[in-house]
C-alpha cells in the first residue's frame, strides 16, 4: 500500500513538471529493468543507452567528480581491466554531473578507453535512484544484462577501485 502511494505521488509530481530530489527516488534494484536515457558523451555526441541493450552487457558506474582522488582510482581500475570487461562481453560507461569538457579532459589525461556521459541535471542519477553521500553525488555501479535487466549493484563511496574489481568478479561469476 505504501509503495503504491509513493508511486502515485511520484507520477503526480512528474505530470505536474515537478522534480523529485534524488534522495526521494526509488533505488533501481537487481531484477528490475534499466530505464532508457540519452546523455552527451565526452565528445559532445548524444549517447542513447537503448542502442546498447541486446548488444553488450553494460557496466554503468556513477561517480562524483572527474580528477578527484577516489574517482580517478575508480576510472583507472576500469581502464586497467578494460580488456577483461570486453572479454566478458561488457562495455563500461561512466556517468556524473560533470561537463562534456571536464569528461574529455579526464578521458585524455588518463587514457580512458570507455565513454563518460554528462548528467548535468542528475536526470539519470535520479532514474537509477543513486543517492548523494557526504555532500557529493553518489558512487554506485550497476551491471545490466543483454535484456536490459539489472543483475548486480555495488555501492561503496570511498572505495573507487573496488567497483571495477567487484563488477568484473560479478560478470565472471555470471557465466
Amino acid at each position: 500500500m505504501i509503495s503504491q502511494i509513493r508511486t502515485l505521488l511520484i507520477a503526480t509530481a512528474f505530470s505536474l513538471g515537478l522534480t523529485i530530489p534524488a534522495h526521494a527516488q526509488k533505488h533501481l534494484e537487481k531484477g528490475e529493468k534499466m530505464p532508457t536515457f540519452s546523455l552527451t558523451d565526452q565528445n559532445g555526441k548524444t549517447y542513447n543507452i537503448a542502442d546498447q541493450v541486446g548488444k553488450h552487457k553494460l557496466v554503468i558506474y556513477f561517480y562524483p567528480k572527474d580528477e578527484s582522488m577516489v574517482c580517478t582510482k575508480e576510472a583507472c581500475g576500469f581502464r586497467d581491466m578494460f580488456d577483461d570487461f570486453a572479454k566478458a562481453g561488457a562495455i563500461v560507461i561512466g556517468i556524473n554531473g560533470g561537463t562534456v569538457a571536464s569528461h574529455k579532459a579526464f578521458v585524455d589525461h588518463y587514457k580512458l578507453p570507455f565513454v563518460l556521459l554528462s548528467d548535468t541535471g542528475d536526470k539519470v542519477y535520479k532514474m537509477f535512484g543513486v543517492k548523494n553521500k557526504l555532500f557529493m553525488s553518489g558512487r554506485e555501479t550497476f551491471i545490466v544484462d543483454l535484456n536490459g535487466t539489472v543483475v548486480y549493484t555495488h555501492a561503496a563511496m570511498l572505495e573507487g577501485k573496488a567497483h571495477a574489481d567487484a563488477a568484473l568478479a560479478a560478470l565472471k561469476a555470471a557465466k
